[in-house]
């Protein structure tokens, strides 16, 4: 017999079902939802040594997800000179120091048929609305899917999300990054085509939450 073979093990107290956070439907694609995929397979910006392609959309009922890679190869920089730019690269995300300029940051904008405009920075990639405000849209943001780098060549993979869905008409997407070489670029989407796009995506389940 053991000292504590008699121990009694309590019984667990009842643990309530935590009330299901509902994200609000600006903040990010639905959790519950099966997107339309659109290919697009363009280069948002191409150079030496510097690309930044759009792959394809990811188009929701409420939004849609812009799919992007990039990737910078190293040409005629030096040691120091690549060094430099490795640091840069891979502090994209951290907060903006006092030294920083508007050229040291991964910038992308979007541009509505209508004229109006939305931008993000890799720096700003948790930025948005507060999550008790309703805002008006557009709202646009950024988020990181991870990168790798080298001797030869950095790169990094990471979606834009855009909400609400685009109103038919010309959707411009621009980006700049001038301190990796990436000037000012832009390509035009069909907005129409994403929102019929949209219609195809699928809800996991009737009523949107699982059974």
């Amino acid at each position: 017999m053991t000292f504590f073979q008699d121990y009694p093990i309590p019984a667990m107290p009842p643990r309530p079902r935590m009330p299901e956070f509902v994200p609000p439907p600006w903040s990010g694609p639905p959790r519950y939802e099966l997107p339309a995929i659109v290919p697009v397979g363009r280069f948002l910006h191409r150079s030496a040594g510097r690309v930044v392609a759009v792959e394809s959309v990811s188009a929701y009922s409420t939004g849609c997800t812009f799919n992007l890679t990039w990737t910078i190869r190293r040409t005629d920089e030096d040691d120091q000179e690549w060094a430099v730019m490795n640091a840069g690269f891979f502090n994209r995300f951290g907060p903006p120091g006092p030294s920083v300029s508007g050229k040291d940051i991964f910038l992308f904008g979007v541009e509505l048929p209508d004229g109006t405009r939305a931008s993000i920075s890799t720096v700003d990639q948790y930025a948005g609305p507060p999550m008790g405000h309703q805002p008006e849209g557009p709202v646009f943001t950024f988020r990181s899917g991870g990168g790798h780098g080298g001797d030869h060549d950095l790169s990094g993979t990471g979606t834009l999300w855009l909400w609400p869905l685009p109103p038919a008409g010309d959707l411009r997407l621009v980006t700049q990054w001038t301190a990796m070489g990436i000037e000012e670029s832009s390509i035009t989407l069909d907005g129409a085509a994403l929102r019929d796009a949209a219609a195809d995506a699928q809800a996991y389940w009737p009523d949107g939450t699982p059974e």
